[in-house]
C-alpha cells in the first residue's frame, strides 16, 4: 500500500515556525538538568514504542528487524548521552573573568555563556530512519542546546517519521516542554520554505550532495544567512601499504568487503575506494563479492542515483569491472570495479564521485610514495583509512594525509559503524560537510546550535545562573582562565 503523499502548506508552515519561535525563549531559559528530563523522556517513550515503530522502519526502508531495532536504540541512547552532558554543564563553556585594573590591558567584568541560537531545522536522512532522522542526532542535539525543532520529514519513510513525531510530541509535553517545541512538516516547497524562513536560525541536514548544496545555497543566500550544517557525500577512500597487504592481505581484503557492502553500500561511511599493491592477489576479493546475496535498496530514488552513478563507472574506458552485480527480485547484488592510480588522478572527476550503494572501486598502484598524489584529488571526506604497519616509513605521511581530508582517520580498521562518544567528529571538509569545524555525532554536535555571548558589568542578580558568583547550577567554569574547583 502506498502512503498518501502529504504537503505541509506555506500557511501551515508559517503556524508551526512561529509556534517554534515562541517557544524559543521559554525553552532557552530552562536549566540544563530540565532539558535533560525532556530528553529522557523522550527516549523512554520512543523505546516504548519499538514494537510500533520497527515494523514501520521495516516496511519503509526495507531494512531487517535486527539492523531497525538496534538503530533505535542507538537514537534512544544519543537521547540519553545528551542528557547526561546537560546534567554534567561543561557545555555551556562559562567562563568567569572579574574586573581586573592590574591586567594587561583595560578589563571590566566579563562573562562568557553559550547560548541556543533558536528555531532549528532538521532534514531526515533516508538511510538512517530512525537514529539521522526525525529524532535522531540532529534534533537530540539541537533540542539538548536549548532550540526548538522542526523536521522536514524524509519521503522515504513518512508514516516512521509521522508516528515518530506524534511520539515525540507527547513524550515532550508530558515532561513539561513548551508549545511548539517539536514539530513535523513534509513536502519539496516546505523542505524550501522552511529553509528561508525568517524565524529559523540554523539547518542540520543529511542526504545528497545535490539536494545539501541547493538548501546550503538558500540558507546563506538569505538576507540574513543561517548556518548550514549539512553532511553531503564521501567515498572513504582506504590506503593498504606493501607491508600491510604482505603481512595480512587475506584479513584486509575479508573486511573490506564485508564493510563496502553492509547494508548494501548504503552507509555514508561506506569504503568506496580501496588503494592496493598492483601486484595483490584480487581473486578472494573478486570471489567474495561475487557470493554475496542481493540486498534491497532504500527507495526508487536512491536506485535510480545508484544505476545512473554505477553505469558511468562502469562503462568508463579507465575502469574494469571484475564483479558485475545487478539488480534482482530481492535487491542488487555488489559490483566491483578496478582501476590504476594514474587513471584515478587523470579521471578523478568520474572516477571519485559517490556511488551511494553496493558498488565499490579498487586502485592498484605502483610506487607506494605515489599514494599521497591521491589526495590532490580526493576532496573532503567523511573518513580516511590506513591499513599499515608502525614500521611503515609511510604510515606518517598518510596519517597526515588522511587528517588533512577527513574528520576520523582509521588505523588498521574500517569506517562503517559511527560510535556516539564525545571524542567522535562525524564531519570534514566539502564535500563530505558544509562545515568542517563541526560534528553532526558525539556529543560535540551540540556546540552547532549554541553561540557565544559576553555580559559585561552586569548586576549578579540579572546574569544567567551559570555566571553568578555562587554559581547556583554547579557547573564547570572558568575564573580567570583557570578552572574553578569544585
Amino acid at each position: 500500500m502506498t502512503t498518501p503523499r502529504t504537503e505541509t502548506s506555506p500557511e501551515e508552515l508559517d503556524t508551526t515556525v512561529e509556534g517554534a519561535a515562541a517557544a524559543a525563549p521559554l525553552l532557552a531559559a530552562f536549566a540544563p538538568h530540565d532539558r535533560a528530563l525532556l530528553l529522557r523522556t523522550v527516549a523512554e517513550v520512543l523505546d516504548a514504542g519499538a514494537d510500533e515503530l520497527v515494523p514501520l522502519a521495516m516496511a519503509e526502508a526495507h531494512y531487517p528487524e535486527a539492523r531497525c531495532r538496534s538503530e533505535l536504540a542507538r537514537t534512544t541512547f544519543q537521547l540519553r548521552l545528551f542528557a547526561d552532558v546537560l546534567e554534567e554543564g561543561s557545555f555551556l563553556g562559562a567562563s568567569v573573568d572579574p574586573a581586573d585594573p592590574e591586567w594587561g590591558t583595560p578589563r571590566p567584568d566579563l562573562r562568557r555563556l553559550l547560548l541556543p541560537l533558536g528555531p532549528v531545522a532538521v532534514f531526515g536522512a533516508s538511510n538512517f530512519p530512525f537514529a539521522f532522522s526525525t529524532a535522531g542526532g540532529d534534533t537530540a542535539s539541537a533540542l539538548a542546546a536549548g532550540c526548538p525543532v522542526v523536521v522536514k520529514a524524509h519521503p522515504g519513510h513518512p508514516e516512521l517519521a509521522r508516528r515518530t513525531a506524534d511520539l515525540v510530541a507527547v513524550a515532550l509535553a508530558e515532561a513539561g516542554a513548551p508549545d511548539g517545541t517539536f514539530a513535523l512538516v513534509e513536502g519539496v516547497d516546505a523542505g524550501r520554505l522552511l529553509v528561508t524562513h525568517p524565524l529559523v536560525r540554523a539547518v542540520g541536514f543529511t542526504g545528497s550532495v545535490s539536494g545539501g548544496r541547493a538548501l546550503h545555497d538558500l540558507a546563506v543566500s538569505r538576507p540574513d544567512p543561517i548556518p548550514f550544517y549539512g553532511e553531503l557525500g564521501s567515498i572513504n577512500p582506504v590506503f593498504v601499504t606493501r607491508a600491510a597487504a604482505s603481512a595480512r592481505g587475506a584479513e584486509i581484503l575479508s573486511g573490506y568487503a564485508e564493510s563496502a557492502t553492509l547494508g548494501s553500500g548504503q552507509f555514508c561511511t561506506k569504503p568506496g575506494v580501496l588503494l592496493l599493491p598492483e601486484e595483490t592477489d584480487l581473486a578472494a576479493l573478486t570471489g567474495d563479492v561475487a557470493e554475496r546475496g542481493p540486498a534491497p535498496l532504500l527507495n526508487d530514488r536512491v536506485e535510480q542515483g545508484f544505476t545512473a552513478t554505477l553505469g558511468t563507472l562502469a562503462e568508463h574506458p579507465a575502469t574494469e569491472v571484475l564483479v558485475r552485480g545487478g539488480p534482482g527480485d530481492d535487491g542488487w547484488t555488489p559490483t566491483l570495479l578496478r582501476t590504476d592510480l594514474d587513471s584515478l588522478i587523470q579521471n578523478a572527476d568520474v572516477l571519485l564521485e559517490e556511488c551511494f550503494g553496493p558498488a565499490t572501486l579498487v586502485v592498484t598502484y605502483q610506487d607506494e610514495r605515489r599514494l599521497l598524489e591521491a589526495g590532490a584529488v580526493l576532496g573532503g571526506q567523511l573518513t580516511v583509512t590506513v591499513h599499515g604497519e608502525e614500521t611503515d616509513l609511510i604510515a606518517p605521511s598518510l596519517l597526515s594525509l588522511g587528517a588533512s581530508l577527513a574528520g576520523r582517520v582509521i588505523w588498521n580498521g574500517w569506517p562503517t559503524g559511527v560510535a556516539v562518544t564525545h571524542a567522535m567528529t562525524h564531519g570534514g571538509p566539502y564535500p563530505a560537510t558544509t562545515a568542517p569545524t563541526h560534528t553532526s555525532v558525539g556529543t560535540a554536535a551540540i556546540t552547532r546550535f549554541l553561540r557565544p555571548v559576553s555580559f559585561q558589568s552586569v548586576p549578579q542578580s540579572l546574569l544567567p545562573r551559570a555566571l553568578r558568583d555562587d554559581n547556583p547550577l554547579g557547573v564547570p567554569r572558568r575564573v580567570n582562565g583557570v578552572p574553578e574547583q569544585s
